[in-house]
């Protein structure tokens, strides 16, 4: 379905910092331009590039009429969630499985309310899983007429290979220090210095420069972050560093959660009837309990972010060290760290910093492999101070 008139400049592709040939192809396809559109969609990028924005920004550009104007209301509800024919998709748990994805099967076969498509936009695509990916497979190979997929995922492999190879890939790229801080000054006020200072640390992540643009909470825990490796002297320093780690992204996942936990186990019990006459006592425990798990394995994947956060800053600092110890010329993203980054790097040679680097690394894959966290930051701890 062509639009009827050309987007004005910006619209919903305004906040695609840096993707000015993903915009484009995107805007073809809205615009019904030959061979430009299909069915099935998988946008990936480097963590913090923009994939949700572009996949948001191309479903409400598909229900507006004019392409992508920003401004009707289709865009505003598609962008916001609240459009009928429009379902996002972000999981808060490690997976989707296989029951979520035949309810996304069954929505994508509706024919749309208002006429154009049914998008369905999933963030999370990596985390399907293959019983997950065999339900969803025939809806790709058999779409509906008017139905869209867009699919998510940090990278192509990370989509199982049945899933990607009946999808056009769109990559996107990396955005510039320079676009995310102008993106920070104009979208959200933050003034000059500070928005250079959080484009520059967050190292090309969109939302985490928004953060810590916005949040001197999230700039102060990033600075103890970052006084780690000077203060690893002793076996005992090391061990309480990684307690002190853990014990901070615990409670950090617990101030995230407990507001949404709350609220869901007061929706579950006035939905089960709790206190009303006549109610199963086994049928409400069981739902609670299944809540309850959830919830956890929710904490649990919050917890895993923010100690991924943590290795994501302790791998730009000793990048930095490498940086100074091979005289590379490239700019260091901890500038203000730049007399400590100095002195360890006199202290120790590049080989060592290289053995850091893959350590922090071993620490990630463990946390993936669902190692207990403190005993992956504790072995990790101690391989940064030999």
């Amino acid at each position: 379905m062509k639009a009827t008139t050309q987007t004005p400049a910006g619209g919903v592709w305004a906040d695609l910092v840096g993707q000015d040939r993903v915009v484009e192809i995107l805007r073809r396809a809205v615009a019904g331009q030959r061979h430009a559109m299909t069915h099935a969609w998988l946008i990936t990028g480097p963590p913090g590039s923009g994939r949700s924005n572009a996949a948001k920004a191309f479903a409400a550009a598909l229900q507006c009429e004019r392409g992508g104007c920003g401004q009707c209301q289709a865009c505003r509800t598609a962008l916001s969630g609240a459009h009928p024919d429009v379902t996002l998709v972000r999981t808060e748990q490690l997976s989707i499985g296989v029951d979520e994805v035949r309810s996304l099967v069954q929505r994508a076969a509706m024919s749309p309310t208002l006429r154009r498509y049914q998008v369905i936009v999933v963030e999370d695509a990596d985390r399907i899983t293959e019983r997950g990916a065999d339900a969803l497979l025939k809806s790709l190979e058999e779409p509906a007429p008017k139905t869209v997929w867009v699919l998510c995922a940090p990278t192509p492999d990370d989509v199982i290979v049945t899933i990607r190879s009946r999808t056009r890939l769109v990559e996107l790229a990396t955005p510039s220090n320079a676009a995310i801080a102008a993106l920070l000054q104009r979208r959200d006020g933050v003034p000059e210095a500070i928005a250079q200072y959080a484009a520059r640390i967050a190292q090309g992540h969109i939302g985490r420069a928004r953060v810590l643009a916005r949040n001197e909470a999230a700039r102060t825990r990033r600075e103890e972050v970052l006084r780690l490796p000077s203060r690893l002297t002793t076996l005992g320093a090391c061990l309480n560093a990684a307690a002190n780690v853990v014990e901070a992204a615990g409670e950090e996942a617990t101030q995230a959660t407990a507001e949404l936990d709350a609220r869901e186990k007061a929706e579950l019990n006035e939905a089960l009837g709790a206190g009303t006459k006549g109610v199963r006592r086994t049928n409400m425990s069981a739902a609670l309990r299944e809540l309850d798990d959830q919830q956890k394995a929710r904490a649990k994947r919050f917890q895993r972010d923010a100690l991924d956060r943590v290795l994501t800053e302790l791998t730009s600092y000793y990048r930095d060290v490498l940086t100074v110890q091979t005289r590379a010329g490239a700019p260091l993203i901890n500038a203000e760290h730049a007399d400590d980054i100095g002195r360890l790097a006199q202290q120790h040679t590049p080989e060592s910093t290289i053995r850091r680097l893959d350590a922090i690394l071993d620490c990630r894959t463990a946390l993936e492999t669902s190692v207990a966290p403190l005993l992956a930051m504790e072995s990790l701890m101690i391989s940064l101070r030999a």
